[in-house]
C-alpha cells in the first residue's frame, strides 16, 4: 500500500521542507530556536515523519490482519485511526497555510 506522504517524483516531503527551510536562512546567521533546540522546518519535519509512520504501522497490521496472523485485530483499528487523524491533522495545517499565504498575497503594497 503506498501512502499519500510517501515521495513524489523523487522527492519526499521532508527533503523538500528541509531544503526551502535552509534557503531561506540568511548567510552567517542561525535558525531560531525554541526551548526544545529546534527550528520550525525541523519540527513540521518530524510531524510528517511522524504521520508518515504512523501510516507504515497501519499498513503493515492490515497486511497482518489479512494473513490472519495479528492476534488482536484492534490493534490495526487503532493504528489505522492513528494514521487518518494525523492526515486529517496535516491537511488541516496545509489548508491553513494555503490560506495564509493567498492573504498575504492579497494585501495591497
Amino acid at each position: 500500500m503506498t501512502s499519500p506522504i510517501s515521495a513524489i517524483g523523487g522527492f519526499s516531503p521532508v527533503d523538500a521542507i528541509t531544503k526551502v527551510a535552509e534557503s531561506q536562512k540568511p548567510a552567517g546567521t542561525q535558525a531560531a530556536t525554541g526551548t526544545s533546540g529546534t527550528d520550525f522546518a525541523g519540527m513540521l519535519s518530524a510531524g510528517l515523519e511522524s504521520v508518515q509512520a504512523a501510516q507504515t504501522k497501519s499498513a503493515d497490521l492490515a497486511t497482518r490482519v489479512a494473513n490472519g496472523t495479528l492476534a488482536d485485530p484492534a490493534q490495526y483499528t487503532m493504528a489505522a485511526t492513528e494514521a487518518q487523524l494525523g492526515l486529517q491533522l496535516t491537511m488541516a495545517i496545509r489548508n491553513k497555510a494555503v490560506e495564509a499565504f493567498q492573504e498575504i498575497m492579497r494585501m495591497q503594497a
